[in-house]
């Protein structure tokens, strides 16, 4: 029964993204993109305490969802600093 609920929220979460980053205007795009890094920051917390499952493989998996999530952040913020970079004046 739990999986079946966890896959129902998974496909309505993945529909109503789609729907959300579809409506979303060009020159919003980086400014909601800038918001959304900063909350990924959360997911470095998740991968974080996924570290202290009991057992090798909950440490292994924790620690690649750490060095993944904290890709993410970063190279959001490379990305943002970036486009910032275009909209200064010389």
């Amino acid at each position: 029964m739990d999986m079946i609920n966890i896959l129902t929220v998974f496909i309505l979460a993945l529909f109503v993204g789609i729907e959300v980053i579809t409506k979303v205007p060009p020159t919003l795009h980086t400014p909601l993109m800038s918001g959304s890094n900063a909350i990924s920051g959360i997911s470095i917390v998740g991968a974080i305490i996924a570290t202290h499952v009991n057992g090798s493989i909950g440490t292994w998996l924790g620690l690649i969802a750490v060095i993944f999530a904290t890709i993410n952040v970063v190279g959001g913020f490379m990305v943002t600093d970036r486009m910032l970079k275009m909209f200064k004046r010389r």
